[in-house]
């Protein structure tokens, strides 16, 4: 009986603390961890919200690219990390949503490791080309794939990311080969298509729409339902005869499972109000390419849950592989 007592005590002790360190939070530098590298959509999420939280909370938030593994080096690091709301990921898509269909064994556990805090953006891919490849259309890049098959290179952020899993459902959709070519990040990704090494990409929208802009990638169509208000002029995937084709990118923070509910609570509102700035929404908008979400975080768990879902019967049925 004196044994249970003493743990019933050792708890409620353990409880108190973590309620009356989460009433005073932050108390020291917090860490904002991104699992890709500088210069990426994920990195630009990061530093414009953790400029702000700095600035509203008086303490530092330090933000720190862990690179490795298509975003699974960082996001496990988080996973493991204290809990106590000093250490947050921007996660997204590929380590959440389709990693854990493409890899049959992964450090963390998506749903079970971390507490969902916010659903920060989403944005459309958009399959854009070398200006030395010939194809002016979806239809065109088809018929070049069909003729040569695996010659077309693609470039992605890494085995499991959204570019990937984009091109590899295109492939299955239509019929083609091409051969895959990961890079460390989307920021690497994106200068491999500039530079020509790869034939093509399907690239994050707000990775690639200066560089449309600036004719230095054709655009043959973006991955969404409907077309962008940034590109007008690019038809959707399904306008390209490509029907049923969606694929979205999105990105969101999460925090270790353990981390006190008042800490998710706060960061929820306090990143919330961040994200309704003018200047913020400017910055991470990009010019109408990315669609500013919000939302509570059950809201965000069940839309994480779902894509989980959604994204393994993509690879099921594509036959997608980890490079």
């Amino acid at each position: 009986m004196k044994t249970l007592i003493h743990v019933l005590l050792i708890f409620l002790f353990a409880c108190a603390s973590l309620e009356a360190e989460a009433q005073g939070y932050p108390t020291k530098p917090v860490r904002f961890v991104v699992p890709y590298p500088a210069g990426g959509y994920y990195d630009l999420l990061a530093r414009v919200i953790g400029a702000k939280l700095g600035e509203s909370w008086g303490q530092p938030v330090l933000v720190e690219n862990r690179v490795g593994a298509n975003g699974m080096v960082g996001t496990d690091f988080v996973a493991k990390s204290a809990p106590d709301g000093h250490t947050i990921l921007m996660g997204g898509i590929g380590p959440f949503g389709i990693s854990p269909s493409l890899y049959p064994k992964m450090a963390y556990d998506p749903v079970r490791d971390f507490a969902p805090v916010i659903h920060v953006a989403s944005a459309p891919n958009v399959l854009v080309v070398h200006p030395s490849v010939s194809a002016k259309s979806v239809k065109e890049l088809i018929a070049l794939a069909r003729a040569d098959p695996g010659k077309l290179t693609f470039s992605s952020a890494g085995s499991g990311s959204s570019q990937h899993l984009s091109a590899e459902m295109f492939g299955a959709m239509v019929g083609v080969t091409m051969t895959h070519v990961p890079y460390k990040g989307s920021a690497p990704a994106v200068t491999a298509v500039l530079g020509g090494q790869v034939s093509l990409l399907f690239g994050t929208m707000a990775d690639v729409v200066a560089h449309i802009r600036a004719d230095k990638l054709r655009a043959l169509a973006v991955t969404s339902a409907r077309r962008i208000p940034a590109l007008p002029e690019v038809p959707t995937m399904d306008e390209s005869g490509v029907p049923g084709y969606e694929a979205t990118a999105w990105f969101g923070v999460f925090a270790p499972a353990a981390v006190p509910h008042n800490i998710v609570s706060k960061l929820n509102e306090d990143i919330g109000r961040i994200l309704l700035m003018p200047d913020v929404l400017e910055r991470i908008s990009q010019q109408g390419s990315a669609e500013i979400i919000g939302g509570s975080p059950e809201q965000y768990g069940a839309y994480v849950r779902a894509e989980i879902a959604k994204w393994a019967k993509v690879v099921r049925e594509s036959g997608a592989k980890a490079d």
